[in-house]
């Protein structure tokens, strides 16, 4: 009887290595994409993007999520960076970090891209905006950020865009303005098919989820979001919509906020695995992704502290008999499968949507009128005033 005791322990231990073991092997075939990563945040607050301050060596960089050690402890092969600050800057700050750690990222706008940093053992390092104001309700500036690398964008942050609903309105914290989409928003949707980019619907209602994905022509993203049936966060995509996910082959990639994984300040690495099951479950293995939102957040689960402790997760899904299919689909071969649709359905050839947001919907009263019929006043015609346009989109989308 007493070495029955002495077994159980030994036992524990070899799974526990075995199912470890297994999870490293898979991921050196197929390195993790984390949808949402929020380092170059990370970067302006912390340096102001001075990469070549010696704090700011990635190799050693403390006190964040993410670093070029824990990436590779952690098999990360690709990254989504958020552009949610001054968002040229920011796109800025992810080229110079490429260039400047060219042993570890390459800098990537494409799928295949993707395929060829994961063949040199690089991090795929992809831009993406999250928050449309970014494009200030402009097509043009649209266009011009997709010219520049942007290849996500998250409709709406954590506030309305002139076209566009966000989740306050499902929680009574904002008032619904576009119940989902606008007429100007639906052309917004129209163009990033027609240029080839990933449609994010994390941060948006639940009327923009749905009209967003009845409408695109493309499978669609949620980039750091999790289940709202699990915990009942309105950041989250309740089940009904998870349906539709599975009917687009769309994608939603788990978010490891605490507040989004058991609905308070403390979550577990177990308590995320249970998001990745239940969207499983009711959306298929096909629309399960990863969107940690390390170096965002505040809090992150414990066993998952930081982007080195993947392998910890992909052991616990093995635990729950994943298969290795289903395990290399989240890892990366969803997000692949999505990115290579969303191209697939571009057109560069088609002519562009053209039509402007209507001036009174456009609101703020800092910018310029140009281009809309005469009668906006005088004041509104200095060039100085151009680049107040921009405060109403740094103000808002540095609510996290």
């Amino acid at each position: 009887m007493w070495s029955g005791w002495w077994l159980w322990p030994l036992v524990a231990v070899c799974t526990a290595d075995f199912f470890r073991d297994e999870a490293e092997r898979i991921m050196r075939d197929s390195p993790v994409i984390d949808g949402h990563n929020d380092l170059p945040w990370q970067l302006l607050d912390m340096f102001n993007n001075r990469l070549q301050d010696e704090r700011a060596n990635l190799t050693t960089l403390a006190g964040t999520h993410t670093n070029i050690p824990k990436l590779r402890a952690g098999f990360v092969g690709g990254q989504n960076k958020d552009a949610v600050r001054r968002t040229l800057e920011q796109m800025d700050v992810v080229h110079r970090m490429c260039r400047m750690y060219p042993e570890t990222f390459l800098y990537v706008t494409s799928s295949a891209g993707i395929r060829q940093a994961f063949r040199e053992g690089k991090v795929a390092s992809l831009i993406g905006v999250e928050g449309g104001h970014s494009i200030d309700s402009s097509l043009g500036v649209l266009r011009a950020l997709y010219q520049l690398g942007m290849r996500y964008l998250t409709l709406t942050h954590s506030c309305n865009t002139p076209w566009a609903d966000n989740w306050l309105v499902d929680t009574g914290d904002s008032e619904p303005q576009s119940q989902g989409l606008s007429p100007f928003g639906q052309r917004v949707v129209k163009e990033l098919n027609r240029l080839g980019v990933l449609i994010d619907l994390a941060h948006v209602s639940v009327a923009t989820m749905k009209a967003t994905l009845q409408l695109s022509r493309a499978p669609v993203i949620f980039s750091h979001s999790s289940a709202y049936s699990v915990c009942a966060s309105r950041r989250n995509v309740p089940d009904d919509v998870l349906r539709l996910v599975k009917q687009t082959d769309s994608l939603v990639m788990v978010n490891f906020y605490n507040n989004y994984i058991s609905c308070t300040n403390k979550a577990n690495l177990s308590q995320v695995a249970d998001h990745l099951d239940h969207i499983k479950e009711v959306a298929g293995a096909r629309a399960v992704g990863f969107g940690g939102d390390f170096d965002g957040v505040p809090r992150v689960p414990e066993g998952l502290e930081d982007v080195s402790k993947y392998p910890d997760l992909i052991a616990e899904l093995l635990r729950r008999n994943w298969t290795e299919a289903e395990v290399k689909g989240a890892l990366a071969d969803n997000l692949l499968r999505v990115f290579e649709a969303v191209e697939q359905a571009s057109n560069l050839t088609q002519a562009p949507e053209e039509e402007p947001i209507p001036l009174d919907q456009l609101g703020g009263s800092c910018r310029t009128h140009y281009g809309y019929s005469s009668g906006a006043s005088s004041l509104h015609r200095h060039w100085g005033l151009l680049l107040a346009s921009l405060a109403p989109l740094v103000l808002c989308l540095s609510l996290l």
